[in-house]
């Protein structure tokens, strides 16, 4: 009943960080009525998880669409502040702010409960889960970088289309008039990523998201997240068996650090952690299986 109490308590503070945080970063709500991007102050720094800047609710800059407009802008100057801000939120908490504070991923979750059959994971999504990182060098970097234009935000981006582009569509008349091709286009991939979720577990977050390919590279050296105490650890590999993402071991580039593992764990060896656990036989306590 404890193990069982605490896993409930697990996943409900996970649950309520996740709509917090989407709560805070769009609490401008009177920006949904008036159809306007709100213009203050903190508009100009990036929230961790996925957020569109055109969100009327938005409070803050999505980080992946400050650096594709820093790169756009750059010429030869390098767009320092969000690339100190990336390595930052990188290196304290990798893909934690996956699994806990980007609303998109949330959304995916909810979507995921939708009862209807799931594609298992297989060596077929361990392979399509490199798509994103094609998708940042390409979309996000390349093209910025060569022909000066945000090619992720204006053709891809679900979270654009969903929290900015619908509801200045629907609150504002001026937006409605110019209306075109990318619009549509845009629905229409947001609703093929909708559909998707449904059927794979964070279809969009293992596959296509840039932003998570990002904060991967820091997982094996965040500053937090799930660890695992190898004195503890009997190789059984239950948390790779039963994480929904491609994970080859738990804490490596395609884990979230949803915290789903530790209820499989028979012994206990997995946590959370702010530092690596050290162990005198196998000398250190970040997992590998």
């Amino acid at each position: 009943m404890k193990k069982i109490f605490k896993n409930r308590l697990h996943t409900y503070i996970r649950r309520y960080t996740q709509l917090l945080a989407a709560v805070l970063y769009n609490c401008n709500i009177k920006g949904f009525f008036k159809g306007e991007i709100f213009t203050g102050n903190i508009k100009g720094a990036c929230v961790p998880g996925l957020n569109c800047y055109s969100c009327p609710g938005a409070v803050m800059a999505c980080p992946l669409g400050s650096l594709q407009s820093g790169l756009v802008g750059a010429g030869y100057k390098i767009p320092f502040y969000v690339i100190g801000t990336l390595l930052l939120f990188g290196l304290l908490l990798g893909r934690v702010i996956c699994g806990f504070l980007c609303p998109f991923g949330f959304l995916q979750e909810l979507l995921a409960k939708i009862p209807v059959p799931k594609l298992k994971k297989s060596r077929f999504t361990r392979i399509l889960s490199y798509l994103k990182y094609l998708i940042l060098g390409i979309m996000v970097i390349a093209i910025p970088l060569i022909k000066h234009y945000p090619a992720f935000c204006k053709w891809i981006c679900p979270a654009g289309t969903l929290s900015g582009g619908i509801p200045l569509t629907i609150a504002n008349e001026n937006v409605r008039a110019m209306l075109g091709f990318l619009f549509s286009w845009k629905v229409f991939v947001l609703c093929l990523i909708i559909i998707a979720c449904t059927f794979i577990h964070r279809a969009f977050c293992r596959f296509l998201c840039p932003l998570g390919a990002i904060y991967s590279f820091f997982n094996p050296i965040a500053f937090f997240g799930i660890k695992v105490k190898m004195d503890k650890c009997i190789g059984c590999d239950a948390c790779v068996r039963n994480c929904m993402m491609d994970i080859k071991k738990v804490g490596d580039r395609e884990c979230v650090h949803c915290g789903d593992c530790i209820k499989h764990c028979p012994t206990g060896a997995i946590r959370y952690g702010f530092f690596e656990i050290k162990d005198k036989e196998h000398g250190t306590g970040k997992r590998n299986i």
